[in-house]
Formats: C-alpha cells, structure tokens, sequence
C-alpha cells in the first residue's frame, strides 16, 4: 500500500514513517521542515502541492497541524489555513486521486471546556458522545476538519476515521504549574492514568485506521492509554485521586514513595478508549499498570519508538518562563 503521512517530521508523523517503512508499506513523507522522514518539503495550504504529492497514493494519514503551543505565537488566520483549508485541500485532491482510506490526527483537546467539570461535581466521563466544546482557535479548527472530514464521507464516499488522541508529546508540560508541581517522569507516568497515550500505541491506532476505513466508512474515536477506572470512580476523582488509584493499581504507593513521587490530588477527566479498542481491534500496550511495573523493574516505561523520536519542541526560540510562550 502506497500511504501518505502529512507533518513526517513531526512526532507521530515521523513515528509512522518509521513504523510504516519497517513493514514494507511504500511511504510519502511531508512537511514544512526538511528531515530524514519526509519525501518532500512543502506546506499543505499550497494546493498544487499537496496535488502533486499525492499521485498514486492509496491512504492519507493527515497528522500536520499547527498545535495548542502555537496558540500564543500564531494568529487565529495561521490555524485556519493550516488546520481547516489544509485538510480541506488533502481531503479534495485525495478524492480526486482516487484514495482509498484518510485518517484525520485530531484531539482530545476539541472537547475543550466539557473535560473540566464544575466544582463538586464528578469526573468528565469522556466518550465519543460528549459534545465538544472547544475553548482556544486550535480547539475550534481540529473540531471543524474532523466536521469537513465527515462531510466528505457523505458526499464523496471517501472512507474517513478521524483519531481524537490524547497527549503522547516527550517535551515537558506546557503548564507551568504542573511543570513546578511535578518532576516530569512523575508527571508523565500520573498522565497515563487520564490524558496520555504512548506514541507507539498511537501509531498502531492509525495504521490500523487505515486498514478498517472502508469498512467502517466514518467513525470518530479516543486515542488514550486504557483507564483503570470505572464510572462509579468519577466522584471520587474529584475529592481523592489517590485513594482511587490505590484501589485499582495498589503496587504503585511503594514505587512512587521509592523515587519520592507524588500522585495527583485530583483527576478531573477519564478517557474512554473502549470504542477504538472495539471498532478497530487497537490493544494499547501502555496503561498505568504498565508503568508501574516498568517502575518496579527500574527500566525505561517509555517505547523504544518515543525514544527514537525523541523531543522536537514546538518552537525555534525559547521564552522568558520556560520552553513555552505565556
């Protein structure tokens, strides 16, 4: 299969040119940036150019975007025509290819305001049900490409799946209070338990896609590590965190108290993978457990396909407070 990865030289892109290429797939990498991983340099608002790259090409994985980072350094414009008119042109020039599967990277971040529940009330419980409230421009621009997305599969037949994943960047949190709160590798390996996804499960999930899209026809879906929590947890997330994940996932008290780490006082969201796992046969790897024992065994519980990547930023220049603009 002829496959075209859009933003190769970014994290999941370039994590699935890697992957791809290692089973025999026959890959187009590109990206505003040169790299080892991508084919050809080029940005996909330049239509001609997205034309030209996808002659022959029988699946489009469209992982290119500008991201939450850039929110403070790009204006509204930027993301739209990055975001929405270049998805757009991808999605009309792969349907005059002829291409048989698109899958769309989007995020966990389009539910926006609907994962940070009122005060007193419990955990966001968040499926595919939930309706999204975005609450930044790149919010806005990944919920109306995955709506463009759709539109297309109404009307031009073009088998669409569109990824919601959550975080699997290796960069330090773009929180300064989380930053400040938590070592990174604490902060990380708590992530996993509501927010995270190992990158090397995210790229199953969208090689997978690929190969079930016409089957499936549309279908939006979480990309998140497996949560230990039931609904009835959600409560108590919100009030005593720990106590939960002690219920659930005992052995971690000693590894954490072994490297003096800390778990979050509270959750206030839990991704419900349970649709993808389903729908698309993806069995993540990774989950809180998981890290737990890699803790227990003093080894790395990052995937050898993170390590490889390894960090990009987001930025070419630093900032007064840190790695991120304020």
């Amino acid at each position: 299969m002829k496959v075209l990865v859009t933003g190769s030289a970014g994290h999941l892109g370039e994590g699935l040119v890697r992957t791809l290429q290692a089973r025999r797939y026959e890959v187009t990498g590109i990206d505003i940036q040169a790299s080892p991983f991508t084919t050809f340099v080029g940005s996909i608002t330049d239509r001609e150019f997205v034309k030209t790259c996808l002659e022959g090409i029988q699946a489009v994985i469209h992982t290119a975007t500008l991201h939450k980072p850039h929110v403070a350094t790009h204006s509204k414009q930027d993301f739209i025509d990055t975001n929405i008119t270049g998805t757009l042109h991808l999605l009309e020039e792969s349907v005059a290819a002829g291409v048989e599967a698109f899958v769309f990277t989007s995020t966990t971040s389009v539910f926006g305001d609907a994962l940070v529940p009122p005060p007193g009330t419990p955990a966001a419980w968040i499926t595919e049900e939930v309706t999204p409230v975005p609450k930044n421009i790149y919010g806005v621009t990944k919920a109306a490409a995955e709506d463009i997305c759709q539109l297309f599969y109404r009307n031009h037949q073009l088998p669409c799946i569109v990824l919601r994943t959550s975080r699997f960047f290796p960069e330090e949190d773009d929180n300064k209070g989380r930053r400040n709160a938590f070592t990174d590798g604490n902060l990380k390996a708590n992530e996993y338990l509501c927010r995270r996804v190992e990158l090397e499960d995210a790229v199953e999930a969208h090689i997978l896609a690929i190969k079930r899209a016409k089957a499936i026809g549309f279908g939006k879906y979480i990309i998140s590590a497996t949560s230990p929590f039931m609904q009835g947890h959600t409560p108590y997330l919100r009030s005593n965190a720990e106590w939960v994940v002690q219920g659930v996932v005992p052995a971690f008290v000693q590894e954490y108290a072994r490297r003096g780490w800390r778990m979050f006082k509270e959750i206030d969201r839990v991704y419900v993978n349970e649709k993808a796992r389903k729908e698309l046969g993806w069995a993540p790897k990774y989950d809180f457990a998981y890290v737990v024992e890699q803790l227990k065994a003093d080894r790395d519980f990052r995937s050898l396909l993170t390590r490889e990547v390894g960090a990009k930023g987001y930025h070419a220049e630093t900032f007064e407070d840190g790695p991120y603009p304020v």
